[in-house]
């Protein structure tokens, strides 16, 4: 599943927690200082691939005509565009080595800010941060499909993309997290 914005605070938090949790670490100064620097380098990851999709759909719209005239499957050509370009933007394409980047690019930047000491190897550390990640992930997926039936299972029919809509998941989402303990 692709981590939007609105993923990360609560990705970043959820790793402060586990890391806490683990019983190897010890944070310098809490919880939301190594929040803090995760969710930077969250945002830093998202935004490029955002930027990399933003370019990959205007080459796409660019070449309309030609997609059309040879009939071409344009998510397959987003895609193949998007795989080409992704070294160019610094995006890794595979979710799983993507993730674990990041969770080393974190681990690097907790230790360089001094905000965590830990006396167990890197590599023990790197896994707590990715599987913080990759697990909110999972649970993330889950509240989303829970948040659909709920909205698919109201009488008056909501239309997506509408404010009431938007309003509406948002508050559906975060009842969905504090019922299952991860808000």
């Amino acid at each position: 599943m692709k981590v939007s914005l609105a993923h990360i605070p609560h990705i970043s938090s959820r790793i402060a927690v586990d890391l806490t949790r683990s019983g190897l670490v010890t944070m310098t100064h809490g919880l939301e200082a190594t929040a803090h620097e995760a969710e930077k380098i969250l945002i830093e990851s998202v935004k490029r691939e955002m930027a990399l999709e933003e370019k990959v759909k205007e080459i796409v719209n660019a070449n309309g005509e030609q997609i059309d005239y040879y009939l071409a499957d344009e998510r397959q050509l987003f895609f193949m565009i998007k795989k080409k370009l992704a070294p160019e933007f610094g995006v890794i394409l595979s979710y799983e080595d993507r993730y674990s980047d990041i969770a080393h690019k974190i681990l690097d930047q907790l230790y360089e800010e001094d905000l965590i000491h830990y006396d167990v190897s890197e590599n023990r550390i790197k896994n707590i941060i990715y599987d913080a990640m990759t697990t909110f992930i999972a649970d993330a997926s889950e509240i989303e499909n829970a948040v659909y039936e709920k909205i698919k299972s109201y009488k008056r029919r909501l239309i997506p993309g509408t404010d009431e809509y938007e309003i509406m998941y948002e508050k559906l989402y975060k009842d969905e997290l504090t019922r299952r303990g991860m808000a």
